[in-house]
């Protein structure tokens, strides 16, 4: 694989040669190039602050490389998909809408939720967790108790409830960063989930 730092401009900040990153973050990386045949942007982006790098990576996995009675997968990606549509991020909607896609395995979900989550053809529960998430990601002064609670009458554990707000918030974290260096979706992320792999 090329290296990140020889690629087109993928941050308004310094993008560090591979070879000069810790070695936690190089067996990250290449394990990810390993597994999906590339590089997302933003893995190169943060590498230059590698201490935050190696948090954040760590908190993205705590919360979404899991699968709960209550939220599946596919649906944490949802939740990041809907927020990051409300955020104009560009990145997170493209990256993890292919993701979305590929864990759902549905072609056409991810983009319904990108452009009108309202319309998207989802069950009671994920309707109901995307207007809590949506609020938290546009007016998050206006959660209440009782829609936490509403979650929970859906089937949503206490740790559920929990995820879905720091899924929210973490990502209201990501958005910012990649708007705040602009860092555009690969290109290979466009197509994952649309079309069989080879």
């Amino acid at each position: 694989m090329p290296d990140p730092a020889e690629a087109g401009p993928i941050s308004r900040f310094p993008v560090p040669p591979r070879s000069e990153l810790p070695p936690d973050l190089q067996e990250r990386f290449a394990a990810v190039e390993e597994r999906s045949g590339f590089l997302p942007n933003v893995f190169a982006a943060l590498s230059w602050r590698p201490a935050e790098a190696t948090a954040f990576f760590a908190m993205h996995d705590a919360l979404m490389d899991k699968e709960t009675p209550g939220l599946s997968k596919a649906e944490r990606e949802l939740i990041v998909v809907a927020t990051s549509a409300a955020n104009d991020c560009l990145y997170c909607v493209i990256a993890h809408g292919a993701i979305a896609r590929v864990r759902a395995r549905d072609p056409y979900l991810a983009d319904q939720v990108a452009v009108d989550w309202r319309k998207a053809p989802l069950e009671a529960r994920m309707r109901a967790v995307l207007e809590v998430a949506m609020t938290l990601a546009v007016r998050p002064a206006e959660v209440t108790a009782e829609d936490l609670a509403g979650l929970r009458a859906h089937g949503l554990s206490t740790d559920d409830v929990w995820d879905v707000g720091a899924i929210v918030s973490f990502f209201a974290l990501s958005n910012r960063l990649a708007h705040w260096a602009a860092i555009p979706p690969n290109e290979e992320f466009y197509l994952m989930g649309r079309v069989p792999r080879p």
